[in-house]
């Protein structure tokens, strides 16, 4: 899908036909065919990169330089049915024009290009501050993420810990019985949480290489717009550091549900264990009184039958008066 933009009077970009994208000053191509790139190619002159150049994760792939332009690749984060998934995306950017490439829908695209155009000098529309601006954008997409992601995991850090401790008996017998699949849905939860941050994590990567190397490349770039990648350094530089903290929630909220559960498995192993030695004095004597010899002296007592029920119930109550006066039960 191609679609062109140009600036309309008051900095509000517009989307133009196909007849009018000679004038656009931003091609968004999303999941090109051939001919949307050659296409653009022919209208703009540019040499645009190929999606298994977008795709390379080496430094010297990801940035370039010719002449006045630039070709620019990062991963960026898109959300879908599914939660969020990672991709990859392209800018070429040189003084009059910029396209921008990508293989996944984004909302991020879709909803700047409604957006007014945010030049900081009268009358200017010069590509940069469209790429300054995406960039905004997707940082601002970035910190909503995590910001969402920080709620989920103080949700389920209420859940696992606080929740649980302050039950009632009632409700903890209840939970104990779901235990199982509660801390099966917490891994669930944690495990899609790491793949948000780390999705993230490479997108914020890709931003904190891609603005110190156009500040230092771009000689051409507008003042205002420069100041504006400078914020997105230090906004980004912010972001590196709360996704350090949730990784390491994240870590720590695993650990603790993985010891919950140890701890569940080992309650039950405890329950068998005290189940097994309850049994056997009750399973000796009844062995013993099984036994077919002839010469037994309790085997003629009026009362036998009721003495052995009795020594079999005593015997199977001592271990357990035993182990509660230990703390085991």
């Amino acid at each position: 899908m191609l679609k062109a933009y140009a600036c309309a009077p008051g900095g509000r970009l517009t989307s133009l036909a196909l007849a009018q994208m000679p004038q656009a000053l931003w091609f968004d191509l999303e999941n090109p065919a051939p001919e949307d790139y050659a296409f653009v190619t022919r209208e703009t002159g540019l040499a645009l990169p190929q999606q298994d150049n977008i795709l390379e994760i080496e430094n010297s792939s990801r940035l370039s330089a010719n002449g006045d332009v630039l070709t620019l690749t990062m991963p960026i984060v898109t959300r879908t049915p599914e939660g969020l998934q990672s991709s990859a995306c392209g800018f070429v950017l040189a003084p009059d024009r910029l396209v921008t490439i990508r293989f996944t829908p984004g909302q991020v695209f879709t909803q700047f290009a409604t957006q007014p155009l945010e030049t900081g000098v009268s009358g200017a529309s010069n590509a940069a501050f469209i790429f300054t601006g995406l960039l905004e954008a997707i940082v601002d997409r970035q910190a909503d993420a995590l910001e969402n992601l920080r709620r989920e995991l103080d949700d389920l850090s209420h859940q696992i810990f606080h929740h649980r401790l302050s039950a009632k008996p009632q409700e903890r017998a209840a939970r104990r019985r779901n235990a199982e699949a509660e801390l099966q849905a917490t891994l669930a939860v944690l495990g899609r949480g790491y793949d948000t941050i780390s999705f993230l994590r490479d997108s914020q990567l890709g931003i904190a290489r891609i603005a110190p190397y156009v500040l230092g490349t771009a000689a051409w770039l507008p003042e205002a717009a420069r100041q504006r990648l400078q914020s997105v350094e230090k906004d980004i530089a912010s972001l590196n550091e709360f996704s350090t903290h949730l990784s390491d929630k994240v870590q720590f909220l695993l650990d603790a549900t993985l010891g919950l559960i140890n701890v569940a498995q080992n309650s039950l192993i405890k329950v068998l264990t005290i189940v097994s030695i309850v049994g056997i004095p009750p399973t000796l004597i009844a062995g013993i009184y099984g036994m077919n010899f002839h010469d037994i002296p309790e085997i003629t007592w009026r009362y036998g039958y009721v003495y052995a029920w009795g020594v079999m119930i005593l015997s199977s109550m001592l271990p357990l008066a035993w182990f509660r006066k230990k703390g085991w039960l």
